[in-house]
């Protein structure tokens, strides 16, 4: 019998998926700080509760994890960003809300450096303009307070990165 695997969806709802149907995605994420801020994406306002997520995306096949960091950061915030230390790695299993794909991904997640230009969603993709609003500082004293759209304990991996920001 072939292996499965259970993959969760937006609402809370999980699916049994056969592994050969789940698309591999390996994914960086950027965690960016300043003056007791955390840059955040709001999410999927329109379709769920609204939520936010980290800055990121997909690793494209024949892009670097450099490569895939600054123009992951440039499409979903307008900034250009220089990857920093790991975060947190971890992986997932999810069902895209719009394709109803079944992914496996890994995230990967990092401190960003070198933070330039204006917040701007000008460079967002088709898909991104669907669910996603323009990147905003949120004061990191409320994040406790916010849904994530990610599997991860965002409010603790953004303690985290003060740790290191602040060392």
């Amino acid at each position: 019998m072939d292996k499965t695997v259970i993959c969760r969806a937006l609402d809370g709802a999980t699916r049994e998926v056969p592994t050969a149907d789940l698309v591999f995605r390996p994914s960086v994420y950027g965690v960016a700080l300043r003056d007791g801020k955390v840059l955040l994406i709001p999410q999927w306002a329109k379709q769920f509760v609204a939520g936010y997520d980290f800055p990121g995306g997909g690793v494209n096949l024949g892009e670097t994890i450099d490569e895939a960091f600054r123009r992951e950061m440039k499409e979903e915030t307008g900034l250009n960003a220089e990857r920093g230390e790991i975060l947190l790695c971890e992986s997932d299993f999810f069902i895209h809300p719009i394709s109803k794909k079944p992914y496996h991904t890994i995230l990967v997640y990092y401190l960003c450096h070198d933070l330039k230009g204006e917040i701007s969603d000008e460079h967002f993709e088709a898909n991104e303009k669907q669910y996603s609003q323009k990147a905003e500082w949120v004061d990191i004293a409320k994040v406790r307070e916010l849904t994530f759209y990610n599997p991860v304990d965002s409010p603790a991996l953004i303690e985290k990165a003060e740790k290191y920001d602040s060392g």
